[in-house]
């Protein structure tokens, strides 16, 4: 008998996400100096950690012999204040990652549909999948999520909605007053789990509270890995009422976040100045790179977030041939979108470095 013959089923069929290529691995298959390239895959703060997480996370490593505090208790009570809710109202995770898949542990069982945009964040059919249940994709109109279809798509069997907004990986939102709207029409059997993973980049982000402060049964979920810049320590949270919060701490592992992370994720919410900083970086970045790609005559979709969609027609050659000149990019394929790469918004100078490969690549010139 065979390991094959001995697992889940399920596990055998389980799509394998595939993450942004590390710079590391680049230099290694290519010969190239680390050094010399630029990862823009991933979605990540160009500008780096802010500097308040990066000192507290120092710190905390004087005292990495301990357990982490099991509940979070410092950070949820930050969050607490910052969001005018209960500390039980909120879930720490290892990442926000992990909490959509705690929201498959409690709610998922083999049969049920779970409702999603297509192209969205791959995760949620990960998730769903994972547990035996099936994704029903509806197809975004102009890159956007169209709510009323999602809405149509809804079967007595379906348990979960997701939406993010902004939609990764096209950069787009619907507005504050369409979701809430889309949420109070949801049936009494639905969970609606709005993903906020770029919320900071938004200037009027949506506000599930007056949601929740109604019963509905939503969860917002945000990440300290993109405008804080804390990748790499995975940190992410949800919050929703404390009955659907405590039933995803009930499935939650011990020790879930480690101590270094909880320390920065703490200090990162005081570094408001590191946050407004990004922020206009990434406003400037996309206006370079949405005028660099006009010029070339390449289309692209208008994005609020801290990435670009852009139309190259061979996105699998463009990817290969861009990493032989050190610049890292994400192929669309995956996604259902073979034209396309996604492109994270850098610095100026690595944005420059990105046009000056994509004219050596396809022959754009600017």
């Amino acid at each position: 008998m065979t390991l094959s013959d001995l697992v889940n089923p399920s596990v055998l069929s389980q799509p394998v996400y595939e993450p942004g290529k590390p710079i590391e691995d680049v230099a290694r298959e290519l010969g190239l100096d680390p050094a010399g390239i630029v990862k823009l895959a991933s979605n990540e703060n160009p500008l780096g950690a802010s500097p308040l997480a990066v000192s507290a996370a120092t710190r905390a490593l004087g005292q990495a012999e301990l357990y982490p505090d099991g509940g979070a208790f410092a950070l949820r009570q930050k969050l607490s204040v910052r969001h005018g809710l209960a500390p039980e109202q909120f879930v720490i995770g290892n990442g926000s990652n992990e909490i959509l898949e705690l929201l498959g542990h409690v709610f998922l069982r083999p049969g049920d549909e779970v409702v999603m945009g297509a192209p969205a964040f791959i995760v949620y059919k990960l998730v769903t999948l994972l547990f035996g249940a099936r994704p029903v994709e509806v197809p975004l109109v102009n890159h956007r999520h169209d709510l009323a279809a999602l809405a149509r798509a809804i079967t007595p069997r379906t348990k979960l909605v997701f939406l993010p907004s902004p939609n990764n990986p096209t950069g787009t939102a619907n507005t504050p007053e369409e979701i809430a709207e889309f949420v109070r029409a949801l049936p009494s059997h639905v969970v609606f789990a709005f993903d906020e993973a770029y919320a900071e980049y938004l200037e009027n982000p949506p506000d599930l509270r007056p949601l929740i402060a109604e019963g509905r049964k939503v969860i917002g979920l945000r990440t300290f890995s993109k405008i804080y810049g804390l990748a790499a320590l995975r940190v992410g949270y949800g919050y929703a009422s404390p009955e659907l919060a405590g039933l995803l701490n009930r499935v939650r592992q011990p020790f879930n976040v480690n101590a270094i992370g909880q320390a920065a994720a703490l200090a990162a919410l005081d570094d408001d100045a590191f946050v407004h900083r990004t922020r206009e970086a990434n406003t400037h970045g996309l206006r370079q790179l949405e005028q660099g790609f006009t010029r070339r005559g390449l289309e692209w979709v208008p994005s609020v977030a801290n990435f670009l969609l852009v139309r190259v027609g061979d996105g699998a050659r463009g990817f290969v041939e861009l990493q032989k000149r050190g610049v890292i990019v994400r192929p669309m394929k995956p996604y259902g979108m073979p034209e396309w790469l996604r492109v994270t918004v850098g610095t100026d100078a690595q944005n420059l470095r990105l046009l000056a490969a994509f004219d050596a690549v396809f022959g754009t010139s600017g």
